[in-house]
């Protein structure tokens, strides 16, 4: 019984600690800048005021992402990997977006492919970041784009 009321004082105490973490002491989460908005991906799903989602299989993509092999073909480049770069330049006000990435696929939540090969796509990125991820760069570039075209007919 004393393990039990153990338990359960310390499970409050538990979920403060990882909510303090999550609001007192933000940590630097990839971020572009769009004009005046800013999107940044969420630290949590449940902070996030959009989703995307990603797939294996073309078919099922609503946006179509590919990898590009230089920052001059793409339409989107992230390079953070010079010395002395700011670790954020996104300031966080009151209109940033937070973006994350889910496992839901649902019809409101963009589906993105994201692609190695010089196939057909809406975007092209390149990612050579400490921070970001090939993953991140395409969310956020969905979403600032926020033009969810179905590929499976054209495919």
């Amino acid at each position: 019984m004393l393990r039990l009321k153990f338990l359960a004082s310390a499970v409050p105490l538990i979920a403060v600690a990882v909510l303090a973490r999550i609001v007192v002491f933000p940590t630097t989460h990839p971020c572009i800048t769009n004009g005046a908005d800013t999107l940044e991906i969420a630290s949590a799903p449940w902070h996030a005021d959009l989703h995307v989602s990603f797939t294996d299989d073309p078919k099922l993509a609503t946006v179509r992402v590919a990898i590009s092999d230089s920052a001059e073909t793409a339409d989107f480049a992230v390079i953070d990997d010079i010395d002395g770069v700011e670790e954020s330049v996104c300031e966080l006000t009151p209109a940033t977006q937070f973006v994350a990435i889910s496992d839901d696929k649902s019809g409101a939540t963009p589906v993105i492919y994201l692609s190695h090969d010089e196939g057909p796509s809406d975007y092209r990125v390149f990612v050579r970041s400490r921070r970001f991820t090939e993953r991140d760069a395409a969310a956020l570039l969905v979403e600032a784009r926020a033009e969810h075209v179905h590929l499976a007919a054209t495919l």
